[in-house]
């Protein structure tokens, strides 16, 4: 099963994504998750793509594109893979189309959650991040002493640079110039599931898996 995952900065992309890559047994390809690692780390990737991130920006495609690839070759994609983050632009889209014909890859799902602009705003600024697994909780749940309820860490939750309401506006901006247009690109290419990305999470996995069904 070979799914893309698409939708606006924080309508729930990666929580989904973990659940259904858990669900169907399948790789979970984050690019944000890379990406973060990599400027965490201080790679030569990190370093490139720090700032552009921090700001909102799109890495360019020629950091990306080659990472995807490899990992898609990768043994931890045999039974199918489901990617967040990537394609977030029609000549991102275009590249990963020669990727899934050099790699035999068959149609694909693209799953689209949608949300308001204003919903996303909210839902972004008031949400921290265990800095140890990348799990995410509400600012009002997460007091002292706060114990992530994924890996366990004590104190472990900060709010990301990227998760204030300045940088969430330009990273909308971008979303509806840059990467709305890719739902165009997929609309023939793909088995399309469009499901309310405002509903709770339990509700959406199970309407995303009948669906895939």
């Amino acid at each position: 099963m070979q799914i893309i995952i698409f939708g606006a900065p924080g309508v729930g992309k990666g929580t989904q994504a973990k659940i259904l890559a858990s669900k169907l047994q399948i790789a979970h390809i984050s690019t944000g998750d890379i990406l973060r690692e990599a400027i965490k780390n201080e790679t030569e990737l990190g370093k490139k793509a720090k700032s552009i991130v921090e700001s909102g920006g799109l890495v360019p495609d020629e950091i990306v594109a080659g990472m995807i690839k490899d990992v898609l070759k990768s043994e931890r994609c045999k039974n199918g893979f489901i990617l967040d983050g990537f394609p977030r632009t029609v000549n991102q889209a275009d590249i990963l189309d020669k990727i899934f014909v050099e790699l035999n890859q068959g149609k694909i799902d693209l799953i689209k959650l949608d949300a308001d602009d204003s919903i996303m705003i909210n839902r972004i600024t008031n949400r921290k991040v265990c800095n140890k697994c990348g799990n995410i909780s509400v600012k009002s749940e997460v007091t002292e002493n706060y114990t992530c309820p994924s890996c366990k860490s004590v104190n472990s939750y900060i709010t990301r640079k990227d998760d204030t309401e300045e940088v969430i506006k330009n990273r909308l901006k971008l979303y509806h110039e840059q990467t709305a247009p890719v739902f165009e690109h997929y609309k023939d290419k793909a088995n399309i599931i469009i499901v309310d990305g405002t509903q709770a999470i339990d509700d959406i996995t199970k309407s995303l898996l009948e669906k895939l069904k």
